[in-house]
């Protein structure tokens, strides 16, 4: 009897949220039931000046009526796992975390072959630039050299033309002075 209580009490408890989410949602009084749950009817009475009134009335529990809604926690408990089910289970869940592993793994070594694509084309890139970088340096030194060589050569020049410029002016002097003296 006390569990029977117990048990009404706490779907009171249940029903009060239920009356307010009820009141929110229909405001007009509704004359036929609202809601069954388990053993529990609960029906709108006309609308109140202070709010929604309900009437609750408790079937008995021995009502085993087919229009009656079954509970869900009885009908949950019914099936006991077999051991060829529990075996089923266990090799799905056993395939799906080898496919999951295999999935990880395969992105692993798919994000591996990115990462050495990409160091592959860095090292490449970086090996063209030093390459074009040490013929550009080594066709900047060989234009040096060949203007430090022109330049060299016709500074050679010049001081040749000099020189035979001073040793004919040289002449020229001497013949001057023998001629006047």
């Amino acid at each position: 009897m006390d569990s029977t209580i117990s048990a009404y009490t706490e779907k009171l408890k249940e029903m009060s949220m239920l009356s307010l989410i009820c009141s929110c949602l229909y405001s007009q009084p509704h004359h036929q039931p609202i809601s069954h749950f388990e053993d529990m009817e609960v029906k709108s009475l006309n609308k109140r000046t202070s709010g929604q009134a309900f009437e609750i009335i408790l079937n008995s529990p021995t009502d085993l009526s087919p229009d009656r809604p079954q509970s869900l926690y009885l009908a949950a408990h019914k099936k006991e796992p077999s051991l060829e089910n529990l075996q089923k289970k266990l090799d799905a869940a056993e395939d799906r975390r080898r496919n999951l592993e295999k999935q990880i793994l395969k992105q692993l070594s798919q994000k591996r072959e990115h990462e050495r694509k990409v160091l592959n084309k860095a090292h490449e890139v970086n090996n063209n630039y030093s390459r074009l970088a040490e013929e550009k340096l080594n066709h900047k030194m060989e234009v040096n050299n060949e203007n430090r060589t022109a330049y060299l050569t016709a500074l050679k020049q010049r001081l040749r033309e000099k020189e035979l410029h001073a040793t004919e002016v040289r002449k020229n002097k001497e013949l001057q002075t023998e001629l006047s003296g």
